[in-house]
């Protein structure tokens, strides 16, 4: 746009030093008042172009970034040196050790707590709270909805019914 602007007002003082070079009489006010307003274009021309030089100078002159290297915050773990070796074969009529399992799911639950309990509403599968306790690590993650107390003949029993973990995602651990 300002080029535009700029183009124009040197066109227009092309064209004022063709008038110029034609004879004219001392006291033509017509033509100073032209030739003043020009002047006065090209000078505001002028200041608006080096004032956009300016704000494209200051803007294209950032600082460039830095390069940082990370840091890590968490220490080398090195590996455990210690006298003997991580396996050792075993002897002539020892037993073989037993494979450990790769994961154990927090979502199987052991079977031997599985008990069929008569109540007045009839039987229900539930599984013992002790027994959990004693062969389930996860016994705080169970959800308290399925906890229950039932009234049996012999008192009170604790536990968590079975079909309320299942619909949670819980299993019964086969084999």
């Amino acid at each position: 746009m300002y080029r535009k602007f700029i183009a124009t007002v040197a066109a227009a003082s092309i064209a004022l030093t063709v008038l110029g070079a034609l004879p004219a009489a001392a006291g033509d006010r017509r033509t100073v008042n032209t030739i003043a307003a020009i002047v006065g274009l090209a000078v505001v021309g002028k200041i608006i172009h080096d004032r956009n030089d300016k704000k494209k100078q200051a803007s294209h002159h950032q600082s460039k970034p830095e390069y940082r290297a990370p840091t890590y915050d968490r220490p080398i773990r090195q590996k455990p040196t210690y006298g003997a070796p991580a396996y050792q074969p075993p002897r002539y009529g020892q037993p073989k050790p037993r494979p450990l399992p790769d994961r154990v799911s927090r979502k199987l639950l052991p079977q031997e707590c599985l008990r069929r309990v008569k109540t007045h509403r009839g039987h229900v599968r539930m599984f013992a709270s002790r027994c959990l306790q004693r062969n389930y690590s996860y016994t705080h993650r169970l959800p308290r909805q399925c906890n229950y107390t039932f009234n049996t003949r012999r008192g009170d029993r604790r536990g968590y019914e079975a079909r309320c973990l299942r619909e949670h995602g819980f299993r019964l651990a086969r084999g």
